[in-house]
């Protein structure tokens, strides 16, 4: 190769990186603004269950950010939107008892019987969560859903949810307390976790 060849293979590598690096840029913004508009809507209609996402439990008792959403469902449960709520989430390391377990005793001293309630007690993730909340649904015959969790992260479950052939609507719960600086933080994660998700990785 010719010393005046080189230099002109390099600015042709720069470019192209400048290219895939611009694409990448443009896709994570059209994916941020997804989650965020996703976080501002509720969606909430009358469905066959309400399905709760897992977060930390200790010792037996809904952490204050499961304790949010499990108020939510039960808001909606009591208005009517749905018959059966579905909890989820497996036994973290260390801990006694699983997320969906510790959500269905809180919702049971809340007044919904036990019998209403269903846990998915084996997701460790919120596609394993997805998937195992798809085989009970198909299992129960429910074709749609309301799911709550955090809004940030509404629209990747709902994704999920479509993909495995379920009619789904989001209703976050009520907002969290935090400055805006995190809460772009968390859109920011989201956005990283529904790509990663599109690609195969699980997270």
């Amino acid at each position: 190769m010719s010393e005046e060849a080189k230099p002109r293979r390099h600015r042709r590598w720069v470019v192209l990186l400048l290219i895939v690096a611009a694409l990448g840029a443009a896709y994570f913004s059209k994916v941020y603004y997804s989650v965020w508009r996703q976080a501002r809507i509720d969606e909430a209609r009358q469905v066959d269950v309400i399905v709760v996402l897992g977060a930390a439990q200790y010792w037996g008792r809904p952490s204050p950010v499961l304790r949010a959403r499990l108020d939510h469902a039960l808001k909606l449960y009591r208005d009517g939107i749905a018959p059966r709520i579905i909890t989820t989430g497996g036994v973290g390391e260390g801990a006694a008892f699983s997320e969906s377990e510790v959500s269905r005793e809180y919702l049971s001293q809340q007044g919904v019987p036990a019998e209403f309630v269903t846990v998915e007690t084996e997701g460790k993730s919120t596609v394993q969560s997805a998937l195992a909340v798809a085989e009970i649904m198909d299992r129960m015959e429910l074709r749609t859903c309301v799911v709550v969790s955090d809004a940030y992260h509404i629209f990747r479950i709902k994704r999920m949810f479509e993909s495995l052939g379920i009619e789904v609507y989001g209703s976050p719960r009520r907002p969290q307390q935090i400055s805006a600086w995190r809460r772009h933080w968390f859109y920011a994660r989201e956005s990283l976790g529904y790509i990663l998700w599109r690609v195969g990785i699980q997270v």
